[in-house]
C-alpha cells in the first residue's frame, strides 16, 4: 500500500485502529438501512444513547417500508431522550421516499441519497463508506480536526471533502473511515493527545507547537459547540414531546408558551384537533 496524494501515512492509521475500532453493533452490519438510521440517530447525540435505541428501531422496522406504514408519533416515542426530534421526522420522510421511490431499496448512489429528506453530504457518504464500502472521505467534528491540524489550516466544507476523499486508500473505505474517525475522537480531541497519533510526525499543528489559532476550530462547518440545553426552547419542545406522548394534554395544561407549542405544529411533531394536542398519527 503506497501513501495517498496528500502523502499520509495511511499503513500507520490502519494498523493503530484495526484493533481499536469502539465495538459499536452497527459497525457489525452492512445493512444501508440499519446504517442509515444509525447514523441519523448519532448526529449530536452521545454513542451511548444511541446504541439501545438503535437496536429497538431496526427490531421495530426491520426494513424503510415497515417505518413508512408506522405513524411518525409511534417513532417519536421511540426515539424520545435522544434529541432532535426532527432528525425522527426526517427518517419517517426518507423512510417513505425510500419505500415508494426506490423499490424499498437505500439507494447506492450520492445524488440519490442526498435527495432523501434530512440526509445531507455526512451521512451520505457515511452509508456510501459504511454499507456499501465505497472509497469516499466522511467528514465529521473527528475527522475533520484531523485534516485541518495535520495540514495546519481551517478548512472549508469542500476543501474538507476533496482532501477527505483523496486520504481514503483504495478498497479500504469502510475501515479507514472508521478508524479516522475513531483517532479523532480518542487521540485528535479539542485537547489532542499528540504523543499517542500514529501521524503526529506529519502533522503541521503539532510541529508548529500548536500555535493558535487552532485550525480545526470551525474547520468544515461541523466543528461548532453545542447552544446551551437548559432553558433552552429545545429543551422545552423536548418536555411538551414527552408529556404528550403519554396523554392527550390542552395547551393550558402544559402550561408552556404558546411558542413552544406552535413550533412543534410547525415541525409537524404535534397535531391540535379541537383542543387537544397529541403525536403524528395517534
Amino acid at each position: 500500500m503506497t501513501a495517498s496524494r496528500s502523502g499520509i501515512d495511511q499503513p500507520a492509521v490502519l494498523n493503530w485502529g484495526r484493533d481499536r475500532l469502539r465495538d459499536l453493533p452497527w459497525r457489525a452490519v452492512r445493512d444501508p438501512w440499519r446504517i442509515l438510521i444509525s447514523e441519523v440517530m448519532s448526529q449530536q447525540t452521545t454513542i451511548s444513547r444511541v446504541v439501545e435505541r438503535w437496536r429497538i428501531c431496526v427490531a421495530t422496522y426491520p426494513t424503510p417500508a415497515d417505518l413508512a406504514a408506522a405513524p411518525l408519533g409511534d417513532l417519536l416515542r421511540l426515539w424520545e431522550g435522544l434529541g432532535y426530534p426532527r432528525r425522527a421526522r426526517n427518517l419517517h420522510a426518507a423512510a417513505g421516499v425510500i419505500a415508494s421511490e426506490h423499490e424499498g431499496q437505500v439507494p447506492d448512489d450520492l445524488n440519490a441519497l442526498l435527495a432523501l429528506p434530512g440526509v445531507g453530504p455526512y451521512t451520505a457518504r457515511a452509508v456510501l463508506a459504511f454499507a456499501f464500502e465505497r472509497d469516499v472521505g466522511v467528514v465529521d467534528a473527528n475527522t475533520s480536526r484531523v485534516l485541518a491540524r495535520v495540514t495546519g489550516q481551517r478548512l472549508g466544507p469542500l476543501q474538507a471533502q476533496v482532501l477527505a476523499d483523496q486520504w481514503v486508500p483504495t478498497g479500504e473505505g469502510w475501515a479507514w473511515n472508521q478508524i479516522l474517525m475513531d483517532l479523532g475522537n480518542a487521540l485528535c480531541r479539542p485537547v489532542p493527545r499528540c504523543e499517542q497519533c500514529p501521524i503526529a510526525t506529519e502533522c503541521a499543528w503539532h510541529h508548529s507547537g500548536h500555535r493558535a489559532p487552532d485550525p480545526a476550530t470551525g474547520s468544515a462547518g461541523v466543528s461548532k459547540p453545542q447552544a446551551r440545553f437548559e432553558g433552552s426552547l429545545r429543551q422545552r419542545r423536548g418536555q411538551v414531546l414527552k408529556q404528550v406522548a403519554r396523554t392527550e394534554m390542552t395547551r393550558s395544561e402544559l402550561g408552556v408558551d404558546d411558542q413552544v407549542i406552535d413550533s412543534l405544529i410547525a415541525d409537524g411533531l404535534l397535531s391540535e384537533d379541537q383542543g387537544l394536542l397529541r403525536l403524528p398519527g395517534r
